[in-house]
């Protein structure tokens, strides 16, 4: 089984993006939430319903979601965002690979990548 992680970073202030709500779904089910931390990082992932598997927080292959509330950390850093919740769907192809979603963001602009 695969492991996931995800951090995000604030690029127009150039750090660590922390309270940023983050949801993980598979087909359509809500896997776990978690919030950034100080380092921008989730380090400890809240299982929603379809987690009680016993992998979890291990990942079979398929498509997956992360969701970046990110309104509510411009919103409380009183900075205007043109986006609301930033989604990434990705696909873990091969079973027993570590992969890591970051996401950069600003205001109105965000890049994500595989990371390691």
């Amino acid at each position: 089984m695969s492991t996931l992680s995800t951090h995000v970073l604030d690029t127009a202030l150039g750090c660590p993006a922390q309270g940023i709500r983050v949801t993980l779904e598979h087909a359509g089910a809500l896997l776990g939430s978690g919030v950034t931390d100080v380092d921008g990082r989730i380090r400890d992932w809240h299982a929603g319903r379809a987690a009680s598997h016993p992998t979890w927080p291990s990942f079979g292959t398929g498509s997956y979601r992360l969701a970046f509330h990110v309104s509510e950390y411009f919103a409380a850093t009183a900075r205007e965002s043109f986006y609301e919740i930033i989604t990434i769907d990705f696909r873990i192809a091969r079973e027993s690979e570590h992969y890591h979603v970051p996401l950069l963001l600003n205001p109105f602009g965000y890049s994500t990548y595989r990371g390691s």
